[in-house]
């Protein structure tokens, strides 16, 4: 089938290289790289109608810009697909918005990374089941055998990625935390080795790990060459709110995500108070600056 593809990055350019190379015509627009249209106008008389774009741009303003320019040149009967990581409430808005004027809007959450070329994209695909059958064979062949579902109605999609990604942080987590122990500990261990025994036969082998595995090949035992910063796109927070909005208690996923925040901190002011309290009602010693 034909797909404009809004967005040529790491996930949006091996998208199209493995839609391409399924035998779908693909038409693109990203102004930072080469591409088949050089604006959006031109994206859509490139395509037959009815039109299929896929907006694949990071979540936040180029996304509501992009959608924006979209309406304004789609036609009644084309389906916009947002395959970002957008909070679904505005996927919801923007399903709103568009079947005002006739155009279908879907929302899909994708998971897969730079692995997806060769192995797909998990897909959890949100939106009325006449635009989602419009798109499905992208979908379909974007994905790995059993890897894509049309998960609910409008939002549903990144609703779903969105959980998805939080319990990705949780799963993280715990790793990260387990093998701090074991590297703190006082036997010799090979962390690389132990990764490598735990992807077979053991109840917490992953995907996960096996990436861990590629990490301590690429950078050392000791990942002597990564800094501790942890960044977080907003699916973490977003998967908290939610759960409280629904009285749902998630501390797993919560202290992930503060995990992530304290990671970025060179110096603690908490821990600076935590200090004073100690020497003052204890005597207890405190390091000082400098020292």
């Amino acid at each position: 089938m034909q797909l404009g593809m809004i967005g040529l990055g790491r996930m949006g350019g091996n998208m199209t290289k493995r839609l391409s190379e399924r035998g779908h015509d693909m038409k693109t627009y990203d102004p930072s790289v080469e591409s088949t249209a050089k604006t959006l106008e031109e994206l859509r008389d490139q395509l037959d109608a009815p039109r299929s774009f896929w907006m694949m741009v990071p979540a936040g303003k180029i996304t509501e810009d992009t959608f924006q320019t979209l309406l304004g040149v789609s036609s009644p009967g084309d389906v916009i697909v947002d395959g970002g990581n957008s909070n679904f409430h505005d996927s919801q808005r923007r399903y709103v918005d568009a079947k005002a004027k006739g155009i279908h809007f879907v929302d899909a959450g994708v998971s897969g990374g730079v692995w997806g070329l060769a192995n797909g994209y998990c897909l959890m695909v949100g939106g009325d089941a006449e635009a989602v059958a419009q798109v499905e064979p992208v979908f379909r062949d974007l994905a790995p055998e059993d890897g894509y579902a049309h998960v609910g109605a409008a939002g549903a999609g990144h609703f779903v990625k969105m959980v998805h990604n939080g319990i990705e942080y949780g799963l993280m987590q715990a790793y990260a935390e387990g093998f701090e122990v074991l590297e703190k500990s006082e036997f010799d261990l090979d962390l690389h080795s132990i990764a490598g025994i735990w992807r077979y036969g053991s109840v917490v082998r992953s995907w996960l790990l096996e990436l861990l595995v590629n990490a301590f090949e690429a950078e050392g035992a000791h990942l002597e060459k990564i800094r501790g910063y942890v960044d977080d796109s907003g699916e973490g927070r977003w998967t908290i709110h939610e759960a409280m909005a629904e009285d749902v208690p998630v501390p797993v996923i919560t202290a992930a995500l503060f995990a992530r925040f304290a990671s970025r901190q060179d110096e603690s002011f908490a821990a600076k108070v935590n200090a004073a309290l100690r020497n003052q009602f204890g005597g207890h010693a405190v390091k000082l600056e400098g020292s």
